[in-house]
């Protein structure tokens, strides 16, 4: 995403709340078959913090599906109700307090990031409001029992193997240099990584620093003198611009790689465009390209048309997770209590890949694909097994 477009998108992004129905009547739920005319759906993330590129795509992936829907005037309409934590769990704490006892929200989109789901996870299986997050990767999620709970990406204990494997097999590594901040999703990606290259024989060092830190000449003088073959960082890419520049300018030129997180035109920006050629991303998403064919190709000219941009990282999550609210509520479902119940069994061809839901509210499909700065842009390399780096 360029920094044109994140700049629009974030202007759209500033107020707090989106209504995208009037409402004829009724509240935020209701017992199905009375007379509920429309429900309200929140959608909780960074909408304007320093990571706020990860979570405009799905933000605008889910405006557009509750658009379409709503465009078809549908018994029951839905309101979707925009809440910026900035990616921050006090804040969204708060946020989600006052979404269940004022704003009568049925179901949550969200919340984007790992620590923020962590911190609410408890509230939101209190009040009986699901939740469909379209990137929180952190495996623990799907460890603390909850019910109520769902994402519709693959979770780090995917996404680290793959970005070891992928490696292992492209690089053939013996010696990694393991790096994160102090964030839910950078320390759990990181160990997941660490483990993956374990497994494989590859010698791992580590080292951890504060998300809030904007010097990290310690980390490059312990990286520098390890000489590893390759560097990972889990975590976002505001710290992997700065960290990826940091390291080139203290003369480290191992191979570059990070996660999800990562996976954004800001992470160049942030690094500059030298330092961050050949860097290599992973990602549980499938970001539509104009070349595209299909559902991706009318997904890609809808999101244009919807958002003036293009899709960019989970877009289609968004989009998909708004879609299986979309479908308990087309069925008569206005209870956080019967959307739920819905979710159990819904399956259905979404944008991003099929979408069922386990027990434990992971989704089924769990596909990991790579990225690589090539000439100063991410580009698409494939799925993981497959892929093959360029230069």
């Amino acid at each position: 995403m360029s920094g044109a477009r994140l700049g629009r998108v974030l202007a759209l992004a500033a107020a707090s709340s989106l209504v995208l129905a009037a409402c004829a009547g009724g509240g935020g739920g209701g017992e199905a078959g009375g007379d509920v005319t429309s429900v309200k759906i929140g959608f909780m993330g960074d909408l304007t913090g320093e990571n706020a590129a990860i979570v405009i795509p799905p933000r605008n992936g889910a405006v557009m599906a509750v658009e379409e829907y709503n465009a078809k005037n549908p018994k029951i309409k839905i309101e979707l109700v925009q809440y910026d934590s900035q990616g921050k769990a006090d804040q969204a704490t708060s946020l989600i307090t006052k979404a269940i006892t004022q704003d009568k929200i049925v179901a949550l989109i969200g919340p984007a990031f790992s620590g923020e789901s962590k911190a609410i996870g408890g509230q939101l299986e209190e009040g009986k409001i699901p939740s469909v997050s379209p990137s929180a990767t952190n495996p623990g999620l799907a460890q603390n029992g909850w019910t109520y709970w769902h994402r519709v990406v693959a979770n780090d204990a995917d996404q680290g193997p793959g970005i070891a494997d992928f490696l292992v097999k492209a690089k053939s590594p013996k010696k990694a240099f393991v790096l994160s901040d102090d964030q839910e999703y950078s320390v759990g990606l990181a160990d997941a990584v660490a483990q993956s290259f374990e497994k494989s024989n590859v010698t791992v060092e580590r080292d951890k620093f504060s998300k809030d830190a904007s010097d990290y000449s310690s980390t490059v003088t312990k990286v520098a003198a390890s000489n590893p073959d390759v560097i990972v960082f889990g975590g976002y890419y505001a710290q992997a611009g700065r960290l990826l520049k940091q390291l080139r300018d203290g003369g480290v030129k191992a191979t570059f790689a990070s996660g999800d997180g990562s996976l954004d035109q800001q992470l160049v920006t942030g690094a500059g465009t030298e330092a961050a050629e050949g860097a290599v991303l992973a990602c549980p998403c499938n970001i539509p390209t104009p070349d595209v064919t299909g559902a991706l190709k009318t997904f890609f000219d809808n999101y244009k048309k919807s958002a003036n941009v293009d899709p960019a990282i989970y877009a289609t999550e968004g989009y998909d997770a708004a879609t299986a609210f979309i479908k308990a509520v087309e069925a008569g479902n206005t209870t956080g209590e019967k959307i739920n119940d819905f979710l159990k069994s819904v399956s259905f061809d979404g944008v991003s890949k099929p979408i069922k839901f386990k027990a434990n509210g992971e989704p089924e499909n769990n596909a990991i694909f790579i990225y690589q700065v090539v000439d100063g842009k991410v580009k698409l390399l494939g799925a993981a097994e497959e892929a093959k780096l360029e230069g």
